[in-house]
């Protein structure tokens, strides 16, 4: 799994011109699935996630989690994380798991992140054409992926 985090003051989804969702101060993820993830790997990535001190302190030091700013999180499924542009320049997206596989597991990892902060995740809607805006606070953006746990 690999995880695209970013730090927002806001962020939305809109699906067909109508507003589908939308936070405040918190952390956007998208979130891209391959076949050989698992349930270790959403615990993995959702310990990290609520955990990831990306927010300034009173010195303006990144020193806070999550829990700590009472952040809002949203979370998005987006297959082109895992692009591969090894040959030509049309993006190939074979590891990628199909939606039988990822649906579930990013239904799973959404409900793990709501259990581990204890309030709701708002999200896209799952293989839908979607309008994500977002205003990213830094910029602080991190890639988490969970086959290259550094």
């Amino acid at each position: 799994m690999r995880l695209l985090i970013q730090r927002v003051s806001r962020a939305s989804v809109g699906i067909n011109n109508s507003l589908h969702s939308s936070i405040g101060k918190g952390l956007l993820v998208l979130v891209g699935i391959e076949e050989a993830d698992g349930q270790e790997d959403i615990d993995w990535l959702t310990g990290k996630l609520v955990r990831l001190r990306i927010f300034d302190d009173e010195n303006g030091v990144m020193n806070l989690d999550l829990g700590q700013v009472k952040g809002e999180v949203m979370i998005v499924s987006q297959f082109t994380l895992h692009a591969s542009t090894k040959k030509g320049n049309r993006p190939s997206y074979f590891r990628a798991a199909p939606e039988a596989i990822s649906r579930p597991m990013y239904e799973r990892f959404v409900a793990a992140v709501e259990q581990a902060t204890g309030s709701r995740v708002a999200t896209g809607v799952f293989g839908a054409d979607m309008q994500v805006e977002l205003v990213n606070d830094g910029p602080v953006t991190i890639w988490i992926d969970s086959r290259n746990r550094e």
